[in-house]
Order: structure tokens, then sequence, then C-alpha cells
């Protein structure tokens, strides 16, 4: 397949699949309570810690836990709803390569859960007065979609693994809170002990939570922000080639187990 069509199903798969997730009540419920509750309880922790000035960066931390529980649900449920369609096999029998057929349904999750941003500051901005100076508005602007395009990458390796799982809610559940603490979307990955630094250091979530943070309120110049948004891009496209590698032994595996379908 070459570049060109690549990128053409890519985009026609997100807006297809932005546009039918757009359509359910449930991931419509999901993704508009959820981050304003994260919101509202980051802001109340911040401001019982006497923290008035990190208010803003409490918002943003809550859109991007917003944004990476979208991404993982939606990475799980992805699979689960092909499951549940009978579409599944008739995906990983096609012959457009397995990877590129997820690769837009967890990028899609990605722009849903971009929601969560824009609600969580205006949700803080409208309810607690939270002001809205952020110290880079124009590198936020750009660290935002590099976010979510690394933890779209990040889903689709995720997604990889949930092919073999009947629920792949099993797995995505415990996986929510460590991941996003983990990478310093609310509170920094200094205050963990040091044993989980190496791990944080290989999240792409990590860096791009840094990224957007430092966008926030950073009083560093530029460098603060781009250096970690090539990170994070870099680990994206890493944990994307992993997911077409284990893509590969995944559907191999579940051929001979006989586990795509639900029965």
């Amino acid at each position: 397949m070459t570049l060109v069509r690549a990128v053409r199903l890519i985009g026609v798969g997100v807006r297809t699949h932005v546009s039918y997730m757009s359509r359910s009540p449930l991931e419509i419920t999901f993704a508009v309570l959820v981050p304003l509750v994260y919101a509202t309880l980051a802001v109340y922790l911040f401001r019982a810690a006497d923290d008035p000035d990190r208010l803003l960066t409490a918002a943003v931390g809550a859109g991007l836990m917003g944004i990476w529980s979208s991404v993982l649900f939606g990475s799980g449920g992805a699979v689960q709803n092909q499951r549940w369609l009978g579409t599944l096999e008739t995906l990983v029998a096609s012959p457009t390569p397995l990877s590129l057929v997820l690769l837009p349904i967890t990028l899609a999750t990605a722009v849903i859960g971009t929601y969560a941003m824009g609600a969580t500051v205006l949700w803080g901005a409208v309810l607690f007065d939270v002001p809205l100076d952020f110290a880079h508005p124009l590198l936020f602007l750009a660290a935002v979609p590099v976010c979510v395009l690394s933890l779209g990458m990040m889903g689709l390796l995720l997604a990889a693994t949930f092919v073999l799982l009947r629920n792949a809610n099993a797995l995505a559940n415990p996986l929510d809170a460590p991941v996003w603490l983990l990478s310093g979307m609310l509170v920094p990955v200094t205050v963990l002990p040091d044993w989980t630094r190496p791990v944080s250091w290989a999240l792409p979530t990590t860096w791009g939570s840094r990224a957007v943070h430092a966008a926030t309120s950073g009083g560093a110049g530029a460098g603060e922000v781009l250096v970690p948004m090539g990170v994070a891009l870099g680990l994206g496209a890493l944990y994307a080639l992993l997911a077409v590698l284990v893509l590969g032994r995944v559907e191999r595996r579940a051929r001979a187990a006989a586990t795509l379908a639900l029965a």
C-alpha cells in the first residue's frame, strides 16, 4: 500500500469513527461528564492545598486525564465493538493491514478526547474563576494535537493486545489511573518514587503532558515545550511500530486459538 493511500485511509477512517462515536449516547455521556468531574476534583484539591497559582495547571491536567481515558477505553471498546458487530473477522481477513484499520479508531478516540481539554479549561474559568493566562498560548495549541497524536499511537499498541481479549475492559480498567499518575498529567512525576522514573520516561504520555504543562505555566523558553513534543512524537512512532509487529503475532495466535469471535 502506498503512503498516499495509507494517509487517505487513515483520514477517512478517523472521520468515519468520529461520526460514529458522536452518535453514541454512551460515548457522549462519558466524554461530557468524566472530564468535568476530573476538573472539579482537581481544582478543589489544588485550592485545598492553598496553591491558587496552579489552578490552570490543574484544569489542563484534568483535560489530559480525560483524553487518556477516552483513548484507553476507546481502544478496548473499538475491538469489542467490532466483535459485537461481527466485523472483526472480516477486518482481520481484509487485504488492508490490521494496524491501518485500528489506527484510525484510536486516533478518533483521541480526537473525541480533545473535547476534554476545552471543557475542563472552560469549566474552570466559568465556575471557579481560573485565569486563562497561558505562558505560551501558540505553543499550547501546538502541544495539545501532538499529545493527542502520541496518545493515539500508544492506543494502537493497546488495541493490538486487546484483540486477544474477549473483554478488553478487563485490561483497560486497571490501566487508567496508573498511567495518568506515572505520566505527570495532574501531579509532577518528581513526587513519585525514584523507581518509577524509567517507566515514566518510556511513556509518550509523559512527554506529551510535559509539553502541554510547559506551554501552560512554564517560565522557560520555547525549547521546554518543543523538546518534549519531539520526544512524544518519537516515542509514539516507536509504539506504533511495536504495534505493527505485535499485531502480526497477535493475528496468528488469535487465528490459531479461534478467539476473534465471541463464540
